[in-house]
């Protein structure tokens, strides 16, 4: 269980928890968990994202940190569920403008499968395993349904930019370089009447 008590309380769990658990591999792809949440980052200022988003780019798989399953879950057969750990765990500190791409980053996979053509064959070996985990391939109506729900567009732009950050070696701005930018994103007073566990 996770307990903070201010702004800079959950900002300090963020880094620490990056600094503990960051230098693990990140799912069979050559980059680890810290590197992957900086490409992603990196990728989102560099298309214009709003700081929100690119907030959402950098913590979006964190679940997979608070829900310590060890280094590649999906290797075992496990979906983490990372996707709804992570948004439930930030929601005392974010709105829904960072929460809610994180929390639909999964289905926005499985949306662009459905909707655009050669998006599946070009998923990495770990996103195809884990997509069948994940539910698979979504059928028309699913995709239609998911198009319209609210941030579905940040999601999809947020699962391209998580696709493509599994670079060996790439150069990005560090951790710090993000910190000022989730301190601007955060709720000036943190809503702790939101649940927190199983963080």
């Amino acid at each position: 269980m996770v307990t903070f008590r201010s702004t800079e309380d959950g900002l300090r769990w963020i880094e620490t928890l990056f600094d503990r658990l960051g230098h693990r591999a990140y799912s069979g792809e050559p980059v680890t968990q810290l590197e992957h949440a900086l490409q992603s980052a990196a990728f989102a200022e560099a298309d214009g994202a709003a700081e929100p988003l690119v907030a959402a780019a950098l913590l979006h798989d964190i679940g997979h940190l608070v829900n310590d399953l060890g280094e590649s879950p999906s290797e075992r057969g496990i979906d983490d569920l990372h996707q709804f750990h992570g948004a439930k765990c930030l929601r005392p500190l974010f709105g829904r403008d960072v929460t809610e791409p994180i929390r639909l980053h999964v289905q926005a996979k499985r949306y662009l499968c459905a909707v655009r053509p050669g998006y599946l064959d070009a998923l990495s070996a770990d996103s195809q395993r884990s997509l069948l985990l994940q539910g698979g391939v979504y059928g028309a109506a699913e995709a239609e349904a998911f198009g319209q729900t609210a941030y579905a567009a940040d999601a999809v732009r947020l699962r391209l930019w998580d696709d493509t950050a599994k670079v060996a070696g790439l150069a990005t701005p560090d951790l710090a370089h993000y910190l000022p930018l989730l301190a601007r994103c955060a709720r000036a007073t943190p809503d702790f009447t939101q649940e927190i566990a199983p963080c």
